[in-house]
């Protein structure tokens, strides 16, 4: 993991235990702990594929269930080696590591094809909105300061994430910006800049009849012959990693139905 990271200034992180699937940009700086899931990429596409709706419904159906509150457990084998990203910039696509950046900030891998460089434009597009306004919500500026962190002996700055520390009289505010509680509380503008997202990764995929209201029964069937497509073509070919099979009479769409329905009822 460490080589991995060693070459990138930015990496996706997911609690591997968390009662919403959420990723967060660490930099490369932290070392992440064993309750964190780490993907070594840094561009804002493969971001956003993976908190889309798709991906959080995918990993709802294959994850496990841990805890007194029976929370999601997040499991790469499962999780993240199965999902079928889309088509051009999936993680055997990205991983020379090396990005572009857009004007406004947001970052797509190198080397994409003509055709799929736009698709990916818009979903790091989308996710780098998403970003920024969850920073400003987690941190806003007339409620904290940004503070450098200290630096280590013989350094000059310090290689750390600043720190955001509350204002006088400002520190319970302050704490009660969490992840969990904004996805708890669900404002509009979070299910309007997820809805954009979501639109932008189904054009990724060609869904061009996607809209909010597709059932999670309809996506699940979607990524399965996905799946399933990708490991028939892949069979046999040792030096591409098998897409892992998803049995429908194992825990199939039914099952992934289900543990969606519950992680619905957990956030309500």
């Amino acid at each position: 993991m460490r080589r991995c990271l060693a070459t990138i200034k930015r990496f996706i992180v997911t609690p591997e235990v968390s009662k919403h699937r959420v990723f967060l940009w660490a930099p490369a700086g932290v070392l992440p702990d064993k309750n964190l899931q780490v993907v070594p990429r840094a561009d804002d596409a493969t971001f956003g594929v993976l908190q889309g709706r798709f991906h959080e419904i995918w990993s709802l159906h294959l994850c496990s269930w841990m805890g007194k509150g029976n929370d999601p457990r997040y499991t790469p084998t499962s999780c993240f080696e199965t999902f079928p990203f889309p088509a051009g910039f999936t993680p055997a696509d990205t991983a020379h590591q090396q990005i572009e950046v857009l004007p406004g900030g947001a970052s797509v891998p190198m080397g994409l094809t003509r055709s799929v460089r736009p698709l990916a434009c818009a979903v790091a597009t989308a996710a780098h909105v998403l970003t920024g306004l969850r920073d400003q919500w987690l941190n806003p500026p007339e409620w904290c300061e940004r503070t450098p962190e200290v630096s280590p002996v013989g350094s000059k700055s310090s290689p750390y994430p600043d720190r955001f520390l509350a204002k006088p009289g400002f520190e319970k505010e302050l704490a009660k910006r969490t992840l969990t509680n904004l996805y708890n509380e669900r404002p509009s503008w979070l299910v309007q800049v997820h809805e954009a997202l979501d639109a932008a990764v189904a054009s990724a995929y060609g869904w061009t009849d996607y809209t909010p209201s597709m059932s999670d029964n309809e996506i699940l069937s979607r990524l399965l012959a996905l799946n399933l497509e990708r490991a028939r073509h892949q069979t046999g070919q040792r030096d591409l990693p098998l897409v892992g099979l998803v049995s429908k009479n194992d825990r199939g769409i039914a099952g992934a139905k289900a543990a969606a329905s519950r992680q619905r009822k957990r956030a309500a």
